[in-house]
């Protein structure tokens, strides 16, 4: 599936200058796409995942044929995506879900490891979303309008999110993992293009107690960043933020990715919106002698620390 974060205006913005796509026509037509982020660090040069973008890997052009005659031709198709890599020491990208085989990534030295993602794959009926959701988030949203009088806010300006944003990471001791100039470039981009919306939860006094950032395309609604005020957690107002964001991306597209995580306590929030576990390819290859004996000794050490 062509995702919003494979667009070239997405890649130029959170990776300008430094993002590339490998793509192969036939009969004049694209049948396959790779885009790329290139990053070099401490003399190595990486093919990696660029900040606040959940996936890349490749795209096909799916037609209607026999299963083998699909597989055989991802295996030619993905063959030559690898083959007109640019020269790189290590390779780290996030496969969409809809990518179910990467046996010829593995045939060409690539490793996998197996990620989850939460998805509301239907919001055509937001009546059963919310009898799928559990009666602890339906609670907190309940007390965030009831108690707290919270409402929700979706004309104030980026600049409003990312002081609630950063409450986030300071109150648990984090560097918050891009810049500011970096969303404010993506968040324009967006906004030009119609494929943004950030919901405020905001009290009578007009405190901003958390916020939701959501992005879109025909398929999907990503829920990419969030924050909240740490003296006002306890209000519901990420939740009730999070309905309401699911409730608006009804009416713009097909489905709702909480964007996953392997973070245990989020993952156990995700999952109580009645979301569908969907996993994920994390794709990666080491071509560098030193990052090849790092990777190794690694997996030793995780080896040793389960069996003692």
């Amino acid at each position: 599936m062509y995702s919003l974060f494979q667009e070239p205006w997405w890649l130029e913005a959170v990776a300008p200058n430094d993002w590339g796509r490998i793509e192969i026509k036939k009969n004049g037509a694209l049948v396959a796409t790779l885009p790329y982020v290139i990053c070099k660090k401490y003399g190595i040069r990486m093919i990696t995942m660029p900040p606040l973008t959940q996936t890349l890997g490749p795209w096909f052009q799916i037609r209607k044929q026999k299963n083998t005659t699909i597989l055989s031709e991802q295996k030619e198709l993905m063959t030559e995506l690898i083959e007109k890599l640019p020269t790189h020491d290590y390779f780290l990208q996030n496969f969409h879900s809809s990518i179910t085989n990467w046996l010829p990534f593995y045939w060409k030295g690539f490793k996998q490891t197996t990620r989850y993602s939460y998805i509301l794959t239907d919001l055509s009926d937001l009546d059963k979303i919310w009898n799928n959701t559990s009666s602890k988030i339906k609670t907190h949203i309940r007390k965030a309008r009831d108690r707290y009088h919270l409402k929700i806010r979706t004309d104030i300006d980026v600049e409003r999110f990312l002081d609630i944003n950063e409450m986030t990471y300071k109150r648990q001791n984090k560097k918050v993992p891009y810049s500011k100039d970096l969303v404010k470039r993506l968040d324009a981009a967006c906004e030009e293009r119609n494929s943004r919306k950030i919901f405020f939860a905001e009290d009578n006094n007009g405190t901003i107690h958390a916020a939701v950032y959501l992005v879109w395309d025909n398929n999907s609604a990503y829920y990419i960043m969030g924050g909240s005020d740490p003296a006002l957690r306890n209000s519901g107002a990420v939740c009730l933020a999070l309905w309401e964001a699911i409730q608006f991306a009804a009416t713009v597209t097909k489905q709702f990715d909480f964007e996953g995580s392997m973070v245990e306590p989020i993952e156990l929030f995700f999952r109580a919106f009645g979301g569908k576990q969907v996993p994920y390819f994390r794709v990666t290859r080491a071509t560098n002698l030193p990052i090849k004996i790092g990777e190794a000794a690694l997996q030793t050490l995780r080896f040793i620390q389960k069996r003692y």
